[in-house]
């Protein structure tokens, strides 16, 4: 029951209509009728079509409303004519559709709360398998993008912002070419399965005894498969698009506490992303149709799209500096600040060795686990788990000291290789600051870090430049260099904009 075209009332009765639909609101009914349509996407040119379409509707949506979706009624006419068919549903109070409520200002908390649940136990026991499965793959998604860019494309320019349009296909595709073992892992754990598909404000019912969730895609089994989270995503677009983003941000959240869901960040955001796209797509339609003022929304869902693949962007950050100069303490802020996992090199080191991350190992510079074999296992072990967690779309800070070219070049290649965007930050200190922070580190024997004032010393007199880094000066303490840095990972610059805006 969404985009309603027109509406009259007459006799008791109510028709509204869409491109597929006409819907009669009769007393405490409403009947469905399907129009005789074949479009590109379903085929209703045939009786025996509409009676199949309007079984299915039933069937599917009684999964979530099995009291609303009452059955298929037959109208037949005069003669021999075949009958048509309609759906017969429950009538539902027009002023607690979710989306006039959230309009309204209402608060609505409990009701999409609620919601998050039915939808996670309805994924629950929703059925998959491998034909099912297969639509979540990495291939088939960007197949589902591709589409929606090449239908779209006649309307940048016109309608649509050309450099906008071609920055969302340009980010979509770059967030699929890195992450295909993110995708593979959503299938092996079950998380692509038959959902609603079609998840919309405007036909989500808050009652007093629970919410009613209408309106599942029934024409195209397939464009209901695919993976949990992007089923759920589809609401909390349609949330931030009636203008509530906190409430969607809150939906998400509860649909993993009542689902287990356990997935990064920036897959939500992309699913969000290419919901915004698909709406848009509609709306460029809808306006070809002589809806001119579909434009609008069309503009402002792909501004919708765009905005949040830029947060699905997956970063790697390269956090270096002499021992002293506050990297650890910096990448720590940042991983806090931002959510992002964090490497230290000092506890790969240890991990390595086989001993705790406390445990002191000091030795001559250049000796023991300081050696130069050590330090570049470390260095590709650094890399090795930073690659992992990349292709699962997790963004990663990388606390090493990064004074050797050939190892800041072997990050840039792995931020290439898993379309990952790049940042390095060198911390910066004057040498008797970076002294007198070693000589302190040193007496609380709390730090993973085994570095010397020798240690110090022999790196400075060798430090080479840096010159792609942005410099951090941490003299001041973390605050301001973490203000500073967070700056830096925001930014528009070369580096990249990252999934932190």
């Amino acid at each position: 029951m969404t985009d309603h075209e027109d509406a009259s009332r007459g006799a008791g009765i109510e028709v509204r209509e869409t491109h597929v639909s006409a819907l009669f609101f009769v007393g405490p009914r409403v009947y469905k009728l399907k129009k005789p349509v074949a479009l590109d996407f379903l085929d209703f040119s045939t009786p025996a079509a509409r009676e199949r379409a309007c079984r299915r509707e039933v069937e599917l949506n009684r999964r979530l409303a099995p009291d609303v979706y009452l059955g298929v009624a037959e109208l037949r006419g005069v003669g021999d004519d075949p009958p048509e068919h309609l759906v017969v549903m429950r009538r539902l109070p027009e002023d607690r559709r979710l989306a006039t409520l959230v309009r309204a200002g209402g608060d609505v908390d409990a009701c999409v709360r609620a919601v998050a649940r039915a939808i996670a136990a309805f994924h629950a026991r929703a059925s998959t398998s491998p034909e099912i499965a297969a639509v979540g793959s990495a291939a088939r998604v960007r197949a589902n993008w591709e589409s929606s860019v090449a239908t779209m494309a006649p309307f940048v320019g016109p309608i649509l912002d050309a450099e906008v349009a071609t920055s969302v296909a340009e980010l979509a595709r770059r967030y699929l070419d890195g992450r295909a073992p993110l995708f593979e892992r959503r299938i092996a754990q079950g998380a692509v399965r038959d959902g609603h598909g079609d998840l919309l404000a405007e036909d989500i019912f808050c009652l007093d005894d629970g919410p009613r969730i209408l309106d599942c895609i029934e024409f195209d089994d397939s464009l209901r498969y695919g993976d949990v989270l992007a089923d759920v995503s589809f609401l909390a677009m349609d949330l931030e698009r009636v203008g509530a983003p906190s409430l969607a941000d809150r939906l998400l959240g509860w649909y993993g506490e009542f689902s287990g869901e356990q997935h990064p960040a920036t897959l939500t955001h992309h699913y969000v992303a290419y919901r915004a796209h698909v709406r848009a797509k509609v709306a460029c339609l809808q306006t070809a149709q002589g809806r001119t003022e579909a434009s609008v929304e069309a503009r402002r869902l792909l501004d919708l799209s765009y905005a949040h693949l830029r947060r699905a962007r997956v970063a790697l950050v390269l956090i270096g500096g002499l021992p002293g100069t506050g990297k650890s303490t910096l990448a720590e802020g940042v991983g806090r600040e931002l959510g992002w996992t964090v490497l230290r090199s000092d506890e790969v080191r240890k991990d390595r060795e086989g001993v705790g991350h406390l445990t002191a190992r000091p030795a001559p510079v250049g000796r023991g686990m300081y050696s130069e074999a050590s330090r570049d296992a470390t260095y590709r072990e650094l890399l090795h788990r930073a690659r992992s967690l990349l292709e699962l779309g997790e963004p990663v800070v990388l606390d090493a000291s990064w004074t050797d070219r050939h190892w800041r070049d072997a990050a840039r290649d792995l931020a290439a290789e898993t379309c990952s965007d790049l940042l390095e930050l060198r911390c910066a200190a004057p040498l008797d600051v970076a002294r007198a922070r070693l000589v302190a580190r040193t007496a609380t024997a709390t730090d993973p870090s085994d570095a010397t004032l020798e240690v110090l010393e022999h790196m400075a007199s060798r430090e080479v430049p840096w010159p792609s880094a942005v410099e951090i000066d941490t003299t001041s303490g973390l605050a301001p260099a973490l203000d500073a840095a967070l700056a830096a990972v925001r930014c528009d610059g070369s580096g990249g904009a990252t999934a932190a805006e």
